[in-house]
């Protein structure tokens, strides 16, 4: 890893804002290979170099990756002056790591979401050109069948000028509220609510089960999260670069 600032190292870290972490060094309580260092400037290798603050071993991540199972009722946003968001459920110290939500899931919709600060993998999941799948939950008003089964395979017009890319939807239960299983392989606005609209049905609920190879862990109750696991990285690392 290349050097950089101890003030970036302690504040990326979630000790603090940038102002704060410049007292702490400047107060002394920090050693760096053993040598105390009260320039914030200082400039330190992460993964060669031992740093101490308060007496204590600090552990640099450049990246973190976290496992949400989004609840209903929040948005997929970093901030909002009138609703809650994503971000907001964080608690210390990953409120203070600048992480962001990759992709979005309506306001109404529960399950899987990654939240990370590695702007170069979000990229490469969320990128048109990839395809990567998404796999949901929903329950739906109607009784659905092979025709519908069959319209998702072709690819379904919602609007003018826009048709789906071919999807896979699997019957759980075919009733007045019929229960489905579907993947799709692009990430347009309210795809799927809007696919079931136009064979005239309504999705009333909706959950993400899993984006690529990732599946939601389903011990995260609503509103939970924790870091991906390193077989859980790997493999979403490897699939976005799938197609390159």
């Amino acid at each position: 890893m290349e050097k950089m600032r101890l003030d970036k190292i302690l504040s990326n870290s979630g000790l603090g804002s940038r102002k704060e972490v410049k007292q702490i060094i400047k107060s002394g309580e920090v050693y760096v290979s053993k040598k105390r260092i009260t320039d914030p400037g200082y400039l330190v290798d992460p993964d060669k170099e031992n740093i101490l603050v308060n007496g204590e071993p600090l552990y640099y991540k450049k990246f973190y990756y976290l496992m949400m199972n989004k609840p209903a009722g929040v948005i997929t946003a970093t901030r909002d002056l009138n609703a809650q968001t994503v971000i907001d459920l964080l608690s210390h110290p990953y409120d203070k790591f600048n992480l962001f939500p990759v992709g979005r899931l309506d306001k109404d919709t529960e399950g899987l979401l990654i939240l990370t600060n590695d702007g170069k993998l979000a990229h490469q999941l969320l990128s048109p050109k990839k395809h990567v799948s998404k796999t949901y939950y929903a329950e739906v008003t109607g009784k659905v069948g092979n025709n519908d089964i069959q319209a998702f395979k072709q690819g379904i017009q919602l609007d003018k000028d826009y048709i789906t890319l071919p999807a896979e939807l699997k019957i759980l239960e075919a009733a007045d509220i019929s229960r489905v299983i579907i993947t799709v392989y692009e990430g347009k606005f309210h795809q799927i609510k809007r696919m079931f609209n136009a064979l005239s049905k309504k999705v009333i609920y909706l959950k993400r089960l899993s984006m690529s190879s990732l599946k939601l862990d389903e011990s995260l109750k609503p509103g939970s999260y924790r870091e991906l696991t390193p077989s859980e990285l790997e493999s979403i690392i490897i699939s976005s670069k799938e197609n390159c």
